[in-house]
C-alpha cells in the first residue's frame, strides 16, 4: 500500500494502472482507523490488488480534486475501486470493510 499526496500522482496512477484501490484516511478519527485497518487487512491478503491511500489532514487539494473531479461527495473515510480511470464502487465509514473488499 502506498501513499498518494499530490494531485500529479493521482494523475500519473489513474493514467498508469487500470485498477486499484483508495482510499481517504483520517489520522484523527476512530471510524477512519477501523476502515484503514479493514482496508489493510484486505490488501494484505490480495497481494494482487493494487493499494492506495491518502491522508485526508495532509492531502486537502487531492482529497477535494478526487470530490470536484469525480461528482462523489467528499466524507472521510473513504474508499473507491478505480477501473480504468474512474471509480467502479465507492464506500464511507463503517461500510468499508474486508468483506465488503472481498466481494470487489
Amino acid at each position: 500500500m502506498k501513499k498518494i499526496e499530490t494531485v500529479q500522482e493521482f494523475e500519473n496512477l489513474t493514467e498508469s494502472q487500470s485498477r486499484f484501490f483508495f482510499m481517504k484516511h483520517s489520522l484523527t478519527c476512530p471510524i477512519s482507523g477501523n476502515a484503514f485497518n479493514e482496508y489493510q487487512s484486505f490488501l494484505n491478503k490480495h497481494g494482487e490488488e493494487e493499494g492506495y491511500y491518502l491522508a485526508v489532514q495532509e492531502a486537502k487539494e487531492l482529497s477535494n480534486h478526487i470530490a470536484e473531479n469525480f461528482g462523489i461527495k467528499h466524507e472521510s473515510p473513504q474508499a473507491f475501486l478505480f477501473i480504468d480511470g474512474k471509480p467502479g464502487w465507492n464506500a464511507s465509514h463503517w461500510n468499508i470493510t474486508e468483506k465488503e473488499l472481498d466481494k470487489l
